[in-house]
């Protein structure tokens, strides 16, 4: 019997962080590929990215509209409801033996209660880690629950996933999807890059993303203006922007964002989304990856290149040595960069090394998907670690 295994994404990093899961289930004849896509990648705004799947060559299952055009946290509640109804159409519709979920945000906290409640088994990657300035901290935790089987990055977040009560043979460290793209793709070059992007990439070139901090001390836009007055005091620095997510605030912080870049287009450009090929090759390009993207604290060190992280949204995470920490302030944001950017720290960072594996997670969870037992009754015993 094929095995049926439905991935659900809902945006654009997240999809870049299955790509290769993907392709391995949609190669092996043993299973059929059911590809959701969901969330940002079916917003206009957010670059219609549904439109990239479709060229990369996946067929798509079903598209499963849950994301409302609001920018407020009664907007994230009120798609979380819309998701968790339409998941369910879909997946009662699909009938798949295994869902498989990324990540931490709520359209896929929507598709992992959906399964659950249908006996579906989810099986979820990236769970156990902490980011204390986000609501996706609970939600992936949430996730985790609701999940059946756990594809963690590190030995540390499989202690806390088993910690959470989880089975330990049900949680396995296979290191961190996102690191499998920059062994397998050929990167773009940098006159590629420019010509792509209509510009000139002189150095420093920063390749820059700042998501809502969704528990942050201040709000957004503030936070991101202070962000973007340090970068007023580079003004010979190339600077890539990168759209943020669908938080609340973030159609405030894209509209800053276009709104700087514009003002400073003969060293600036704001894009929606890069793609995953034109980003991990910008970022081999760049000298300093700045925001507070999970992308500068997994695959930034994989490729030796120094990392800003602004304020809190990732506290929590395993750090490499060439991650430079700062507070939301510009003086402390621009110190921070001043650092990052001197010669002594840049060949600090030639020795750093990423903590997330070894870029083979998605065949490593591929192996275990195709051939794992499937439960018959969803009945998870709770399991207790044994105090110290």
């Amino acid at each position: 019997m094929t095995r049926r295994i439905a991935v659900v994404t809902g945006s654009r990093a997240e999809y870049g962080l299955l790509y290769w899961l993907m392709r391995a289930i949609d190669a092996d004849p043993a299973l059929e590929l059911q590809l959701v896509v969901t969330g940002m990648h079916l917003a206009p705004e957010f670059g219609l990215t549904v439109e990239d799947i479709r060229r990369d060559g996946f067929a798509i299952a079903d598209c499963v509209e849950t994301q409302l055009s609001s920018d407020s946290r009664a907007g994230m509640a009120k798609s979380l409801g819309l998701g968790i109804v339409s998941m369910t159409d879909s997946l009662r519709r699909l009938a798949p033996h295994i869902v498989v979920v990324l990540g931490d945000r709520y359209e896929i906290l929507a598709a992992a209660q959906a399964a659950a409640l249908l006996g579906i088994p989810v099986a979820h990657i990236a769970g156990g880690e902490v980011t204390e300035g986000a609501v996706d901290d609970w939600i992936r935790h949430s996730i985790t629950k609701a999940a059946w089987w756990h594809f963690v990055s590190t030995e540390p977040y499989r202690r806390r996933v088993i910690q959470l009560g989880e089975d330990p043979n049900r949680v396995f460290d296979v290191g961190n999807t996102g690191l499998d793209a920059i062994k397998r793709i050929e990167p773009l070059s940098r006159d590629e890059l420019a010509a792509d992007l209509g510009m000139s990439l002189a150095s420093p070139l920063f390749l820059a993303t700042y998501h809502p901090a969704t528990l942050g001390a201040l709000r957004p836009a503030a936070a991101f203006a202070e962000m973007l007055a340090a970068l007023d005091r580079f003004p010979r620095a190339t600077v890539v922007l990168t759209k943020p997510n669908a938080d609340a605030g973030g159609r405030e912080i894209a509209a800053m964002a276009e709104d700087w870049s514009a003002r400073n287009a003969a060293r600036s450009r704001c894009v929606v989304s890069l793609g995953q090929r034109r980003y991990l090759s910008l970022m081999r390009q760049a000298d300093l990856v700045l925001g507070n993207s999970s992308s500068g604290i997994i695959e930034a060190p994989a490729v030796k290149v120094a990392t800003v992280n602004i304020g809190d949204r990732q506290k929590g995470r395993l750090y490499s040595a060439s991650i430079l920490h700062c507070g939301e302030t510009a003086d402390e944001i621009a110190s921070a960069i001043e650092e990052a950017i001197s010669n002594e720290f840049r060949e600090a960072v030639k020795d750093a090394s990423s903590l997330y594996g070894d870029c083979n997670a998605s065949d490593a969870i591929h192996a275990i998907l195709a051939s794992i037992e499937l439960p018959v009754v969803l009945a998870k015993k709770f399991h207790d670690v044994a105090s110290a």
